[in-house]
């Protein structure tokens, strides 16, 4: 049975603690099953436009809401691997599953915005082997007692690891991103597949081709848990060209019907609007979403 999850925007001005805790309350108290938040390191004004300050570290924030919570996944959506040493993600995210009994999940991504890896001084252009690289001494630190690594990004020798995650063999890893090499990482690494900004087309085509990375490699094929974008519209909209997860609350439905149908093991709901201006309460937020999960 697929599993539905939510989006928390961790920023902007409706991010504040009391708001934070609204949104795994109101999570808990509808039957969700996950909750997760988004990752900005250093903020530039590329990342600002859409995404507001103040910025919630997820790690912090989802550490916090571990301690509210009884029942729901808490996860990322997504980390942004080469933005931090892959020994303190690996310890941060053991240490949440300890914490919450093993209810973390690492979704992860490669980022976008080239001010912000300047302004932390990570080289844009190598993002892709860099997150290769942190996510194998990421799952080796998850799996080994005292890791060593003499890498192109990072290098270091007997280093010890524990806490050992709750959940085992670690928390689950889901890969972002899209194209040949999000499918390679996907299936090298992850556990799952959790891409964004869903084209049906582009899911379909992809779909195939992580089971055919899979056979490939000799791999298990990971899980489809994508991520949603949940805009209800005052009314109907016409099929060419709408957005998938955008119109009227049968036509998201519809497309939620859709994911459950390809097999989805997770849809998170991402009831935020793209432009800031468009953006509504979470009250708003929280009954658009309320609405599209009753029975």
């Amino acid at each position: 049975m697929t599993k539905l999850g939510l989006f928390i925007p961790n920023f902007g001005p409706n991010a504040t603690p009391d708001i934070l805790r609204g949104w795994v309350r109101f999570a808990e108290s509808h039957g969700f099953d996950l909750a997760m938040t988004s990752d900005h390191v250093a903020p530039t004004p590329d990342v600002t436009d859409l995404y507001p300050t103040p910025f919630y570290d997820p790690f912090a924030t989802l550490a916090w809401l571990g301690g509210l919570t009884e029942r729901i996944e808490l996860g990322t959506t997504v980390t942004i691997i080469p933005y931090r040493h892959p020994l303190l993600v690996a310890r941060m995210a053991n240490n949440i599953d300890q914490f919450t009994g093993g209810r973390f999940i690492l979704g992860t991504g490669v980022g976008w915005s080239e001010a912000e890896f300047a302004a932390v001084g990570v080289p844009f252009r190598e993002r892709g082997k860099m997150t290769d690289e942190y996510l194998k001494a990421i799952t080796d630190a998850w799996t080994n007692d005292v890791v060593s690594l003499d890498g192109a990004y990072v290098s270091y020798r007997d280093v010890a690891t524990g806490p050992r995650a709750a959940r085992a063999p670690h928390p689950p890893l889901w890969i972002g991103g899209w194209g040949p090499a999000a499918v390679r990482r996907t299936v090298q690494f992850g556990d799952a597949w959790h891409p964004n900004q869903l084209d049906l087309e582009r899911v379909q085509a992809t779909l195939p081709a992580l089971r055919d990375e899979a056979e490939r490699q000799g791999r298990p094929v990971p899980a489809f848990c994508p991520r949603m974008r949940t805009q209800l519209t005052d009314g109907h909209l016409l099929e060419t060209g709408r957005p998938f997860g955008r119109g009227s609350l049968d036509q998201i439905r519809r497309d939620l019907a859709t994911l459950i149908e390809l097999g989805a093991a997770y849809v998170v709901l991402d009831a935020l609007a793209d432009n800031p201006a468009d953006r509504l309460s979470p009250e708003r937020d929280w009954e658009t979403l309320a609405a599209v999960i009753a029975s």
